[in-house]
């Protein structure tokens, strides 16, 4: 059984615009999904569909083989959803946000107290489980938002922007806890503008433009299909970039650049080059932004 099952989604606004033209998209159960897109392409509209929050105009939706017009209730147990914005009480305390959400579910008091003990302590909010919601700092607040979204335990969460304002540190952190979700079980829909989240988590993904999939792969087969890569380099003294011109080097600042590399190149023939060049390093590692280029070329089209 497919997670999600869509088959020509059509909406179209009472303003005229046609936000979806006909989309057809499928996410296996216990996939790792990204829905990629720039704004305003159509992801909003396919994630307010899913939930509820938005009804479609033409087109058929199943979730886990619910279909949301004439079993919506179990399609919508099946989810738990992580929206872009903040929208919990600002006054709540953190563990009542949760366990509250778990009655709009039906799962009574009692168990919503033992399992938000157990999910906030996975998310790291266990010793601020008193705190009133408003004190806590950004990356709290999305890991809170992740809490309320899994207190019911779905099948699926649907990620929108989880990681938007948050901190490097603290994204990484939450990309360990939904990989450990997702190898659980849960099936994961993400949509973000974080690509290297992408390249380091899903399994596959999907770019819509102007309400239409215009690319459905495997993202690692994707990754396949960009020629070069671009590694950062930290340097204990920057010099003149001349000798180094056919990696495209991108000054960052006194220690740093980026260069390009091809795949056939061998990276210790690349260091050779810059050593040769003049450049101590110090680190070199993947920049991890392939799929970026591959987005950007496909949505400026």
């Amino acid at each position: 059984m497919n997670a999600i099952c869509i088959k020509g989604l059509v909406k179209t606004y009472r303003t005229g615009t046609q936000a979806l033209k006909g989309v057809d998209l499928s996410i296996a159960d216990g996939d790792f999904f990204a829905l990629l897109g720039a704004n305003g392409a159509g992801k909003t509209t396919i994630i307010g569909i899913l939930t509820g929050l938005v009804t479609k105009t033409g087109g058929k939706v199943e979730i886990f083989g619910h279909d949301i017009d004439t079993d919506f209730e179990a399609a919508k147990k099946s989810i738990g959803v992580v929206p872009q914005e903040f929208n919990f009480h600002m006054f709540e305390q953190v563990q009542d946000i949760v366990v509250n959400q778990a009655g709009y579910f039906g799962i009574d008091h009692k168990t919503a107290l033992k399992d938000s003990q157990e999910i906030l302590k996975r998310v790291g909010l266990w010793e601020k489980r008193k705190a009133i919601s408003r004190t806590l700092s950004g990356g709290m607040k999305r890991r809170l938002m992740i809490a309320r979204g899994l207190i019911h335990h779905p099948r699926m969460l649907i990620l929108d922007e989880p990681t938007a304002g948050v901190d490097v540190e603290l994204r990484h952190g939450m990309w360990e806890y939904l990989r450990q979700i997702n190898a659980a079980g849960t099936t994961i829909l993400l949509t973000t503008h974080y690509l290297e989240e992408v390249e380091q988590m899903c399994n596959n993904c999907a770019i819509i433009k102007e309400g239409e999939i215009v690319l459905l792969d495997n993202v690692r087969h994707l990754l396949t299909k960009v020629p070069q890569d671009t590694y950062r380099v930290t340097v204990k003294e920057m010099l003149s970039l001349d000798q180094v011109r056919s990696f495209n080097p991108v000054k960052i600042d006194e220690h740093t650049l980026d260069i390009e590399i091809q795949k056939r190149e061998e990276l210790n023939e690349v260091i050779l080059k810059l050593a040769q060049s003049g450049f101590v390093i110090t680190d070199f590692h993947p920049k991890g932004n392939r799929l970026e280029k591959l987005f950007l070329e496909i949505v400026q089209r």
